[in-house]
């Protein structure tokens, strides 16, 4: 059975910072592209980073450049989200999806979806 698994949320002040995993299990890892996405309260999910599965190229949010490094260990089957400077903004579920084809598609595109973790950045 194919699971990804997140962790690492939590509160946290504004300008501190977290270290998001996700965890896979049951699929060769390495032949997937990871994505972050957020999903506020009351609003839909966004796209936060990307990695490629070698992790040759990464992608992010504007608003999220400079401040977030995503990072992946394939021996491991983790892929990290490293969030720097948090603001309130950034509070929100965070989901790692894994997808095969390797560009960034629709959300339903995803071949899978972690359970997803909190963050919340305190002001």
């Amino acid at each position: 059975q194919v699971q990804l698994v997140e962790s690492g949320g939590g509160l946290v002040q504004a300008g501190g910072s977290l270290r998001l995993s996700c965890a896979s299990s049951g699929l060769t890892f390495s032949n997937y592209r990871v994505d972050w996405f957020r999903q506020a309260p009351g609003k839909e999910h966004e796209f936060v980073a990307a990695i490629t599965w070698s992790g040759g190229r990464t992608y992010y949010v504007d608003s999220v450049k400079g401040r977030f490094t995503i990072s992946r260990d394939n021996a491991k089957n983790t892929v990290y989200l490293q969030m720097n400077s948090l603001k309130p903004e950034d509070t929100g579920v965070y989901y790692c999806a894994a997808n095969s084809a390797g560009s960034l598609l629709s959300l339903e595109e995803y071949d899978y979806w972690g359970q997803g973790t909190q963050v919340t950045v305190s002001s």
